[in-house]
């Protein structure tokens, strides 16, 4: 049936049934058409005089159906042409797909025919990859045997330091043993498929004299490249030669790699042994090279005094091969190989580790000093890596600190512990002169000034102000950790130095009647007056210190200044307590009445006070106030106006209210005391002496914390007279 008749046919079916039975919507349609005509012709027919334009508006509405009926028409028209050639094209292609199926099962007959055919030409392909390798062989050939000989040529020229032509040679060589792997590998089968072991254990040991070769001229490369230094003064040829050869064998591993490993590369493989970066190699050769140099440098002088010449020849070694290779190497390689740079880091290196051994040594502070002293200043000075010329190189190359901060650290604590055990048996050494200067029997010797002093003041003085010096030649830090280890180092001296003194005046007290010192008391006021020189050295020790080092280095500061106090104030103790040991034979006849009548000792004391007065003399002040005590409540001197006036007193009746200020004040005064000032008075009755000691008896207060007797060095002396009884005679 042709699209006609079925168009034909379908125009039947569709006048044959209803309209809502085939298009269902069509009513619907309808419907809502007629809804919206009747609202439109409500509204516009709305007046009766709007009914004069309704032939208009049929006329128009009709002209507006035709056109839709038309066009409607013309679709339902082009959209049954197109469902017609669309079942032709079906038709047609159905017609070709059968025509298709017979031809492949023909096909398939054919070739399932000639299969047995293909089986024979697996004969004529082995055939084929036989005659091909025979092609690569012959063509080969002459190669092959040339290789032996062009190998041992290749020996002579390296032994003969021929490098160049020698690596023309190897290069030679082995592009003959990679195009002759590759041949065997493409006549192996696919180029996916890899050689048999045995084909290259074939070419391997054909060509085994190529890789040795190889090491032999690396070997020779690398010789040349450790004797650069050498060789620049002499004949840098060699050396060119060698950074010729590296940059010949970084291009091919450039472009082997480019070649065959990277994106674009083929299948073939990389050559045996590449790639070789000889390049870095190099660097690595000229650090080892370095590193040589710095073993070759004696190590049999490093210690003690030799440490110090061991580091100025590093020095001088350093800056003599940095002038070759700025002068002389960095203009035989390219510039991108910035040898300057290179060889100091190897340098920096080489330092650095060579100097964390020294560190690890077991060294004296003169050592230490040699080394923190080349580290922090020589090594970064205008005479070494701060050279104008090394300037600009040295921004370039990022070098780390030769020594860590931790082992600077230890450096220094290291050198203030060697410091401080040889100080301190400096001062064990001046203790025992002092000691022994104490027994001379002579005077002590004198200042400019006439002062009293020893030698110990100057000697521990200029022991710790050099070492100050010398420590503040490396920094700061370490000049105030020497000079906290000087002070403590100081106060323990002084506390030993008391306990001397201490012992002086117990063997003085024992040797009394012997006068085996007849210069006890000018040794102590030299000892006073050494005292006073160290104040003033502590003292200026003291400023020094930066402020920020204050209880920097220990919980407990040195408080060498407080050792000091006590040891003038047990010296000044002896003092007076060999005043009143001059005094003593005197005293019984003071406050006596004959004393009062006579005044018998008077001349004989003031000759005592008077020798005192003068030796006192030649001891530097404030030598007075440190003898006079802490305050004027424990002042002895302070009593002398108090006894004044209670001897001065008129009217006896206020001597209780006397006494009892005085007890208030000196609580130590006792009943002898008391009773001897009355007897001096002469004019108390006996009623108020009972009166006053009874008082005393009841009112004895206890000694305060921290008070300092005074009446209990003053000896009472005994009675001149005994009591006795009428009818007894007298003793």
């Amino acid at each position: 049936m042709s699209a006609r008749d079925q168009k034909n046919g379908g125009d039947e079916l569709e006048d044959a049934l209803p309209v809502a039975t085939v298009w269902p919507e069509v009513e619907r349609a309808e419907c809502l058409a007629r809804g919206a005509a009747l609202k439109w012709a409500s509204c516009v027919f709305c007046r009766p005089e709007h009914l004069e334009r309704l032939s208009q508006y049929r006329k128009r509405e009709s002209q507006r159906t035709s056109s839709i009926h038309t066009r409607l028409k013309s679709m339902v028209q082009s959209y049954l042409e197109g469902v017609g050639w669309g079942l032709e094209q079906l038709r047609e292609a159905r017609f070709e797909l059968r025509e298709v199926s017979h031809a492949l099962k023909k096909a398939g007959l054919e070739s399932s025919r000639n299969a047995e055919g293909v089986k024979s030409l697996e004969r004529l392909r082995e055939v084929s990859v036989s005659h091909r390798q025979l092609l690569a062989a012959v063509s080969n050939l002459p190669r092959l045997y040339s290789v032996r000989s062009m190998v041992l040529e290749t020996e002579r020229l390296v032994e003969s330091r021929r490098l160049l032509e020698a690596h023309a040679r190897l290069m030679d060589l082995e592009r003959w043993q990679d195009d002759i792997l590759w041949q065997l590998h493409g006549a192996a089968g696919t180029a996916g498929s890899a050689l048999s072991a045995e084909d290259q254990e074939l070419v391997a040991k054909y060509f085994s004299g190529v890789g040795q070769l190889v090491d032999a001229l690396g070997k020779e490369l690398w010789a040349v490249v450790s004797s650069a230094l050498a060789l620049a003064r002499q004949n840098p040829t060699p050396f060119v030669s060698a950074v010729r050869i590296v940059e010949r064998e970084e291009v091919l591993d450039r472009a082997l790699l480019e070649e065959r490993g990277g994106t674009r590369g083929t299948s073939r493989p990389l050559p045996p042994g590449r790639p070789r970066c000889w390049r870095a190699c190099f660097f690595q050769v000229l650090e080892e090279a370095v590193s040589a140099r710095f073993r070759s440098v004696s190590y049999l002088h490093t210690r003690g005094p030799g440490l110090a010449g061991h580091l100025s020849a590093l020095q001088h070694g350093i800056m003599a091969d940095l002038a070759t290779v700025r002068h002389l190497l960095e203009h035989c390689v390219p510039p991108h190989y910035r040898l300057t740079g290179a060889y100091l880091r190897a340098s920096h290196r080489c330092l650095h580790a060579h100097l964390a051994q020294v560190s690890s040594w077991d060294l004296e502070s003169g050592e230490i000093f040699a080394v923190l002293n080349w580290v922090l200043h020589i090594y970064n000075s205008p005479d070494m890596m701060g050279h104008p010329e090394l300037v600009t190189e040295m921004e370039k190359v990022e070098l780390g600190p030769l020594i860590s901060t931790e082992g600077l650290e230890q450096l220094q604590n290291k050198y203030v512990q060697s410091v401080r055990k040889s100080v301190s048996e400096w001062m064990h050494k001046v203790l025992q002169v002092e000691l022994q200067d104490w027994q001379r029997d002579q005077e002590p010797d004198t200042d400019h000034e006439g002062f009293y002093q020893t030698s110990l003041p100057t000697i521990i003085t200029q022991m710790l102000e050099e070492n100050a010096r010398v420590a503040r030649m490396i920094g700061e830090s370490l000049r105030d950790q020497t000079i906290q280890m000087g002070l403590y180092e100081m106060e323990n001296l002084l506390n030993r130095f008391r306990e001397a003194l201490v012992e002086f005046g117990k063997e003085h007290c024992r040797d009394l009647s012997n006068n085996k010192n007849k210069f006890y008391l000018h040794y102590l006021l030299a000892s006073i007056s050494n005292c006073i020189i160290l104040k003033k050295s502590t003292e200026s020790l003291q400023k020094q210190q930066s402020s920020r080092s204050a209880g920097q280095f220990s919980r407990t500061p040195p408080n060498p200044l407080a050792a000091l106090d006590r040891a003038v104030r047990r010296a000044c103790c002896l003092v007076m307590d060999q005043l009143l040991l001059d005094l003593q034979p005197l005293l019984p006849g003071l406050l006596t009445r004959s004393w009062l009548v006579r005044g018998d000792p008077t001349p004989k004391l003031c000759r005592v006070l008077e020798r005192h007065l003068e030796i006192h003399g030649r001891v530097r002040p404030p030598c007075r106030q440190e003898a006079e005590g802490s305050g004027p409540e424990v002042n002895p001197l302070s009593l002398l106006p108090v006894l004044a006036d209670f001897i001065r007193l008129k009217d006896p009746g206020m001597l209780t209210l006397e006494v009892s200020g005085l007890a208030a004040k000196y609580p130590d005064i006792s009943e002898e005391h008391v009773s001897v000032l009355l007897d001096v008075r002469g004019d108390v009755s006996r009623d108020v002496r009972g009166a006053v000691l009874d008082l005393l008896e009841q009112s004895a207060p206890p000694l305060p914390a921290g008070y300092r007797p005074i009446f209990t060095d003053i000896l009472v002396p005994p009675p001149t007279m005994a009591f006795c009884l009428p009818t007894a005679k007298c003793a």
